[in-house]
């Protein structure tokens, strides 16, 4: 047989991917008699691939990941589409790409036509579907989360479903099958939740909302955060900021700057948004005050908890 997995959800297709291979027998012996390809492979190379028997095991099994982005031209799919019918019965074609087909393409046709054929688009789950992406994964693994908590999950993460499902592990371990996960959990173990407060926290800021940005300080301090992590927090964001502002003032968009910078997609975007708040000038100015603080606390001169406050003040009147 062959597969066809295309569209934007990777960790989906990877997931297919494992139950197909799980039914192929001994993993050992199945890595054997496994073969990967990328990119723009020949049709002799394919076929070598695919037309060699297996080793001691039931099947080969052939990968072949982002042929189609390479934009193959029509008399290699044509030759292609009148093989893949004549695949020997115990190979096992898959074909993974990343980006998702259109309904014309000929192999996406070829793979629903033909009864030895197979095509899924995998697309991201968006709005309320990661909501129930999240719910459903929870679940999966016999644990339970509130609504509101995987709502805040699912916006804090974003569609980055391997990191998702990361930060979801972590939670029903932490609450074991009895017990509701909330947001306070959330907030708690995921790093992109309580990352996500002090992305708040610079947009009051950088939208000079005074009362907000003094709401969203007082309620860290409230719920036990150290001043001096809160501090840190700040400077790196501020200094993050300063890079993406540098890279935006340059033309470059959210997702060439999260490549740029080796940045969490969700992170890149947040980041964009709010350096369009200040410009380049203004951010080097807060983040040498910034230093001045660091200095003056070290010092004995100021007290981190009434500096913050003073900073908050200081930049949303400013």
């Amino acid at each position: 047989m062959f597969y066809l997995f295309h569209g934007a959800d990777s960790h989906s297709q990877k997931e297919t991917l494992a139950k197909l291979t799980a039914k192929l027998g001994d993993p050992a012996l199945l890595d054997l008699n496994t073969t990967r390809l990328e990119g723009a492979v020949s049709l002799s190379e394919l076929r070598r691939a695919c037309d060699a028997m297996p080793f001691l095991a039931k099947a080969r099994l052939i990968i072949v990941t982002g042929l189609f982005a390479t934009k193959p031209d029509t008399p290699f799919l044509k030759r292609l589409a009148e093989y893949l019918p004549n695949l020997p019965k115990t190979t096992r074609l898959v074909f993974l790409e990343s980006a998702p087909l259109t309904a014309k393409h000929r192999i996406v046709k070829l793979a629903q036509a033909e009864k030895t054929g197979y095509v899924k688009q995998f697309d991201l789950p968006e709005g309320g579907a990661l909501d129930r992406w999240v719910k459903q994964r929870v679940e999966a693994k016999n644990g339970r989360i509130s609504s509101h908590a995987a709502h805040i999950l699912a916006v804090n993460v974003g569609g980055e479903l391997g990191i998702l499902e990361n930060e979801i592990e972590k939670l029903v371990l932490y609450k074991g099958p009895d017990e509701t996960i909330e947001v306070k959990d959330v907030g708690l173990l995921s790093p992109y939740a309580a990352e996500a407060s002090i992305f708040d926290l610079v947009d009051a800021v950088g939208s000079r909302n005074e009362k907000r940005a003094a709401v969203l300080l007082q309620q860290k301090f409230s719920e036990g955060t150290d001043p001096f992590y809160l501090f840190a927090m700040i400077i790196r964001q501020f200094r993050l900021m300063i890079q993406v502002k540098e890279l935006a003032d340059a033309d470059l968009r959210p997702p060439a700057i999260s490549k740029e910078l080796k940045m969490h997609s969700f992170v890149a975007g947040k980041l964009y948004q709010q350096a369009q708040h200040f410009s380049l000038p203004q951010l080097e100015q807060i983040y040498s005050h910034l230093l001045d603080i660091d200095v003056g606390v070290k010092t004995g001169k100021n007290e981190m908890t009434t500096a913050l406050h003073l900073l908050v003040a200081g930049l949303t009147t400013a």
